[in-house]
């Protein structure tokens, strides 16, 4: 999915007449089919982080679908579901349980960044597209770096490379939908940016934030997706709906022939359409960047 997809604490409160059943079952679809982008980024931390990982805080968690893969790869540690909505965080209580992982996981409803502070400090602190939609990025990463206990390591998911699901030319409309899509909803994403409260502007240079927040150590690394045609229907599936979400959010800013394409796309009945055609696969990318609070 892509990366404004996410729906975390850090924004909630500006949705507040969502539809969190079906959001919630859409993010779940969403970070379950990410979900060996997130194992691949869970080991390299495992590695990076040198040293017993007792508590990690999972900010902006959504529906909890990594916090119970962090559990998973960390399995001494304690992991906090942070986020700013509850019906997400029932969900991660859900998932937990029927994992069997309640007695390690554990929730906090809270706003970000300023409620951060009461939730208490960590070892590992995972914080993937949520810090993208908060006014004031510099300042997010700091106060998620003052979370870090002592020689803790702080990950944040930002950037990478968009998702791509079909060929340029995919005999529906006119070539390269995708990337026009991928224009309006960069669009979309900088108007909301501009209209947030006391927005912040600041080069997204991600390891220069996390140096001036007083991190040391800064490193990047990228993993991919790849999951090539034919896909399987769970797969199909949610990339139908990230799909009709783009669809739905980028209507006034396409053309009637690409419109009328993703109508066909999205047509389960049609035979172009992504839950019939044998050519649908996904390949996509997530960088994650950390750094290390000095240990003395």
């Amino acid at each position: 999915m892509t990366e404004h997809h996410k729906t975390s604490g850090a924004h909630s409160h500006d949705h507040a007449d969502r539809d969190w059943d079906t959001l919630g079952t859409l993010l779940e679809q969403g970070a379950e089919l990410h979900g060996p982008v997130h194992a691949q980024a869970a080991e390299w931390l495992r590695e990076r982080s040198g040293g017993t990982v007792r508590r990690i805080l999972d900010v902006g968690s959504g529906p909890g679908v990594v916090t119970c893969l962090l559990s998973r790869a960390f399995p001494d540690a304690e992991v906090v579901a942070v986020d700013g909505t509850e019906a997400l965080l029932e969900r991660t209580r859900a998932r937990a349980e029927r994992l069997g992982l309640a007695d390690r996981v554990t929730t906090a409803l809270t706003e970000l960044p300023d409620g951060l502070e009461a939730v208490g400090s960590a070892d590992l602190i995972w914080s993937s597209l949520t810090v993208h939609h908060l006014p004031d990025q510099q300042g997010a990463v700091r106060a998620l770096a003052r979370a870090l206990r002592p020689g803790g390591l702080l990950a944040i998911g930002e950037g990478g490379l968009p998702m791509r699901c079909l060929p340029r030319d995919a005999g529906v409309g006119r070539p390269g939908l995708q990337a026009r899509l991928d224009v309006a909803m960069g669009e979309m994403f900088t108007e909301m940016r501009a209209a947030l409260p006391d927005a912040k502007e600041v080069v997204e240079d991600w390891p220069a934030l996390l140096t001036a927040a007083g991190l040391t150590g800064a490193a990047g690394r990228t993993f991919l997706l790849d999951l090539p045609a034919p896909l399987d229907v769970t797969a199909r599936v949610a990339l139908r709906a990230d799909l009709t979400r783009q669809r739905e959010a980028a209507a006034d800013r396409l053309d009637d022939g690409d419109l009328a394409a993703l109508d066909r796309l999205l047509d389960p009945d049609d035979r172009a359409g992504i839950m019939r055609r044998p050519d649908v696969f996904l390949l996509s990318a997530q960088t994650f960047h950390t750094a290390v609070r000095a240990a003395g």
